[in-house]
């Protein structure tokens, strides 16, 4: 049996606000301001496939989708709650 690796689909990445800016914007030093690079994501017409990547993979650090690592970690939690009470009722 062959296994292939298919690496995700990241031609959102194209059409994304952010190309082109410099990356250290979203990537802020622990306690400085995010609003810069949320303000970039805003309106981004590619903001729900970042966001989704970035949960998909773990991003753990800087702003993806506009959201930080501890806005992400709640999506995370209420998902994975969401999954319980699913299997739990099913």
């Amino acid at each position: 049996m062959e296994l292939i690796f298919q690496a995700p689909d990241r031609s959102w990445q194209r059409q994304a606000n952010c190309m082109g800016v410099d990356p250290d914007l979203f990537f802020p030093e622990r306690g400085a301001s995010t609003r810069e690079a949320k303000e970039v994501c805003r309106g981004c017409v590619v903001r729900e496939d970042c966001l989704e990547y970035a949960l998909a993979n773990g991003e753990k650090f800087g702003i993806w989708g506009g959201l930080s690592e501890r806005e992400r970690r709640k999506i995370r939690r209420r998902r994975a709650l969401e999954r319980r009470g699913a299997v739990a009722a099913g």
